[in-house]
């Protein structure tokens, strides 16, 4: 036994040295971007590639119609893919050089890259996928890696996350036109402004203590960590890539944490930990929301979840009408002031934290070049503009996003602007989640202390608060070190 462990290691070693994302492999082809000298074109054959997909595109269909469609494409070669079935989490790591992991992983940009370091995936050759010139240069920049002053990929973008506002449009006041829309656009001023949104939610709770206007887990940093950003604090320094300088304390970053916990302040007890973060969808179709913040991608499980929520009409009817109601749109400007009594009109846009999903290739497979044909019909027009329809993800190809419309435009529009802040694509991005979630449930439980135990009380205590979180998420970065 103890033979066949070394074996197997020893197996795995020469497998990372040849084909890993790596020096190496990259030194053995001249394209720019190009991948790793297994890309032959040589199909293998009889083989079935294991695909490591995301889970709402397995449980809405979508994954089922995209390995039927390839499977029946490439029948005839011998080529057939299937479900890695393995949790979407699953660590490439620690399956793949026993055996035990998928030949193509479909995640977001912090885990794939995680896996270059440690040559757990294949660099790509990326100019022979079909869209590559569709793609922009920040969803392409998320994937690469730099050795010897040469670029190499290591993942094909398929779309882009970034936090949306989803809210129930049959559940604004009837008279908002005259009472909601200051400027006369025909916009609702509480999609356009926190400061409205703010005293729509006390307004919407007041006339009833079951009902809220805006809710969501402060404690989860991914959509928090953008009040933040608007206001100058960032990750790391050197476009996201030193961890040495944590800048979440940057600049007026203090502001972004103020305005937390005044939202917080309007919300329940529950925004405290992850309980709406479970409830949203629930919540938002029975009526309790009237707005929450989620990624495009989520879009099928709210429609889901309000087409059951209408009773005694068809099918059909329920999905017209859910289609009508739910909406999901770009998030709404901040105060410049940090203060969201503030009616001065000075406003700057909100940032977010965001993400790129892509495909990447395992290292340890025995069909790269199958592997590398799913990848490219996966990225297709077509199955992209599918997985569009049937999940709502915004597509990382801008063709696509064109002929999708509107909130695909849209993210393209805050990528442009540099108001989607990707999410650092470096390991030690894994140390910022519990010292930032510990200091966001403290502004969390702010509003519903007494007055004379509140932490919170000026902008210098903000301040502090956020010194002493990159204070911990510096001290976890070394400690992994």
């Amino acid at each position: 036994m103890k033979k066949k462990v070394v074996a197997i290691m020893l197996l795995s070693s020469m497998m990372l040295s040849l084909v890993g994302c790596s020096k190496d492999n990259a030194e053995a082809n001249n394209k720019k971007t190009s991948g790793a000298a297994v890309f032959d074109g040589k199909l293998e054959k009889n083989v079935t590639i294991h695909v490591l997909e995301n889970d709402t595109a397995i449980d809405k269909g979508y994954f089922k119609k995209l390995i039927d469609a390839f499977n029946k494409e490439y029948k005839s070669k011998g080529i057939k893919a299937v479900d890695a079935n393995m949790d979407q989490y699953s660590d490439l790591t620690k399956d793949g050089p026993y055996g035990y992991g998928p030949d193509v992983i479909y995640q977001a940009n912090d885990v794939i890259m995680k896996y270059v370091k440690g040559k757990h995936v294949l660099p790509l050759p990326v100019e022979e996928i079909e869209g590559y010139k569709e793609i922009p240069s920040s969803a392409w920049k998320a994937y690469e890696t730099k050795m010897d002053g040469k670029t190499y990929t290591c993942g094909i973008p398929v779309n882009v996350q970034a936090p949306m506002l989803y809210y129930r449009k049959d559940l604004l006041p009837a008279d908002w036109k005259e009472k909601w829309d200051d400027n006369k656009n025909n916009v609702p001023d509480m999609l356009e402004t926190w400061q409205s949104m703010y005293k729509f939610s006390i307004q919407r709770h007041k006339e009833d203590a079951s009902k809220y206007g805006y809710m969501k887990s402060i404690s989860d940093m991914y959509f928090s960590s953008g009040f933040l950003f608007s206001y100058g604090g960032y990750v790391f320094g050197k476009n996201n890539t030193d961890p040495s300088d944590i800048g979440l304390n940057a600049k007026d970053s203090a502001k972004g944490a103020s305005v937390l916990n005044q939202l917080a302040s309007v919300m329940s007890e529950d925004c405290i930990d992850d309980t709406i973060t479970t409830n949203a969808y629930s919540k938002l179709a029975d009526g309790t929301y009237f707005a929450t913040l989620s990624t495009p991608d989520m879009y099928s499980t709210f429609l889901s979840e309000l087409e059951k929520s209408y009773t005694g009409i068809s099918k059909n009817e329920a999905e017209k009408k859910a289609k009508e109601n739910l909406v999901m749109t770009t998030l709404p400007t901040l105060p410049k002031s940090g203060d969201l009594t503030d009616n001065s009109k000075n406003e700057i846009p909100t940032k977010t934290m965001g993400g790129v999903n892509a495909y990447a290739i395992s290292s340890y497979t025995k069909a790269p070049n199958a592997s590398l044909l799913f990848v490219k019909f996966a990225t297709k027009f077509k199955m992209l503009k599918t997985r569009a329809d049937m999940l709502g993800i915004a597509p990382a190809r801008k063709d696509v996003a064109k002929s999708v419309g509107g909130t695909s435009e849209k993210i393209y529009e805050n990528l442009d602007k540099n108001n989607i802040v990707l999410m650092p694509s470096v390991t030690s991005v894994s140390q910022i989640w519990t010292p930032s979630q510990t200091f966001l449930i403290d502004i969390a439980k702010d509003p519903y202390r007494k007055d004379a135990e509140k932490k919170y009380k000026d902008i210098n205590d903000y301040s502090k608060g956020l010194d002493e979180m990159c204070k911990q998420i510096d001290e976890a970065i070394k400690t992994l070190k």
